[in-house]
């Protein structure tokens, strides 16, 4: 897979990922409040910069964490909340988000 299709897409993820926490726990109705906006700048910008992004498969399985331990306590926050509401919001990127952890598994593992 080419590692901008890549990028994009984690990034799209995480972008829906931290609207849904914001809209839900901070009653937000457009957009995001300053706090999430900057949460989502962070977690762009650590994608756009990843040296690793063609070998690992997401963030949280990466053995090198890029993340300020503040920034990385939010993002998790989010991820907990978020993560099983993403099934009734945004299946498709789930079901893609499944098939992919499935198939970097397969590879990763010696045959």
């Amino acid at each position: 897979m080419p590692r901008a299709d890549k990028r994009d897409r984690e990034k799209q993820v995480v972008s829906c990922m931290i609207a849904l926490y914001c809209r839900r726990k901070h009653h937000t109705q457009k957009g995001l409040c300053p706090d999430c906006a900057a949460l989502e700048a962070y977690a762009r910008q650590r994608i756009d910069h990843c040296p690793f992004m063609q070998t690992k498969t997401f963030c949280s399985q990466c053995a090198v964490h890029c993340y300020q331990a503040e920034m990385r306590a939010k993002i998790r926050e989010v991820m907990r909340f978020s993560g099983p509401r993403m099934l009734w919001r945004h299946p498709i990127l789930v079901v893609r988000h499944g098939i992919e952890s499935c198939l970097s598994r397969r590879e990763r593992s010696p045959q």
